[in-house]
């Protein structure tokens, strides 16, 4: 933590006193992308000329050319916007999908909410405690009733060596790879600047990462998100959280992943039939595995009786006794299982 928050004083100060910081004016805010200077300069020459063809100074079809001149440069100015936001769609998603969001009639306002006791919500602070309080009913803290695992023969278990430094190179690598146009953690640390300084500070994270990894403390910033509610329905059991964390904290985070995925491939955790989380697998090989399972049976002229589960919330409600104690019977060491 100490180190940590040393790190996080002396980036942040460096990124204020580096980064120039602006505000638009509240015109600029109200134009469209597509509307730059030399198009808005055409305008102001449209709204002129139009006022001396009123005073008799020039012709209408001198008005009218003006007019279809602009015309025409305001079809080429959102073509070319369009046609820039979907050849970048695959680097800055997010640019692309805010235009989208900004040329429909949805607007990410969120309406009145129902509390517990039934009441309507209206301010804003009340309807932020509403759903902070639907999303932190959903998560359970404590383990289900369970059988006692079977403990595994110590040897049955090859646990693979942890590795006791973060490498620099790694760390490096990660920071360079970050998308400039994902949205910052709560600690303030922009992913630009991150990944604009990967060359400086990739050694002083590999240090912390290393602390953080030896000991199994987890900074503090790396515990706190943003919470984004995105709209389904009324009912606050419709909104789905969205959270944003530290980047820092999430390069971290695939370090872990990628320890924990080594593992249960190199001793054969996961089985064949799993798709869901497996890299290379999805609902699609899922499904296809699914049907030519099916079509055999129907083919053999066997019955078949399909019956659909669907876990509510899964992903909030996984209980971490339980899964803390899976990893302990798959192999892994106390660093995985302390982080």
């Amino acid at each position: 933590q100490d180190s940590w928050s040393t790190f996080k004083d002396h980036f942040l100060q460096a990124q204020d006193q580096s980064v120039p910081m602006g505000t638009k004016s509240s015109k600029g805010a109200r134009r469209p992308a597509w509307l730059n200077k030399e198009l808005l300069g055409k305008l102001k020459w449209k709204k002129r000329i139009y006022g001396s063809w009123k005073e008799g100074l020039v012709t209408w079809e001198e008005y009218r050319t003006v007019v279809r001149g602009c015309r025409e440069a305001i079809r080429k100015a959102k073509a070319s916007l369009e046609l820039n936001l979907a050849s970048q769609v695959k680097d800055n998603r997010k640019g692309f999908f805010k235009y989208i969001a900004n040329k429909t009639n949805t607007r990410g306002n969120i309406g009145p909410l129902m509390n517990e006791v039934g009441a309507l919500e209206t301010e804003d602070i009340k309807k932020a405690e509403v759903l902070n309080a639907f999303f932190a009913s959903v998560f359970t803290p404590a383990g289900f009733p369970q059988e006692p695992l079977i403990p595994i023969a110590p040897e049955e278990v090859r646990i693979k060596e942890e590795f006791a430094l973060v490498d620099e190179d790694w760390v490096r690598d990660q920071l360079s790879n970050l998308d400039i146009h994902k949205s910052m953690g709560p600690d303030g640390m922009h992913p630009r600047v991150l990944r604009e300084l990967a060359e400086v500070i990739a050694k002083p994270l590999s240090i912390i990462f290393t602390k953080s990894w030896a000991t199994g403390e987890v900074p503090e910033d790396w515990r706190i998100a943003k919470v984004t509610p995105v709209y389904k329905k009324e009912d606050p059991g419709n909104y789905r959280p969205v959270s944003l964390t530290s980047i820092p904290g999430k390069v971290m985070e695939q370090l872990v992943l990628g320890t924990i995925s080594r593992h249960i491939k190199d001793e054969g955790v996961i089985k064949s039939s799993q798709h869901g989380f497996t890299k290379g697998k999805s609902c699609l090989t899922n499904l296809i595995a699914f049907y030519e399972e099916i079509t055999r049976w129907i083919d053999d002229g066997r019955a078949v009786d399909v019956v659909y589960l669907d876990f509510s919330k899964a992903f909030d409600t996984v209980s971490h006794s339980i899964l803390v104690d899976k990893l302990i019977k798959y192999g892994f060491g106390d660093q995985v299982v302390g982080w």
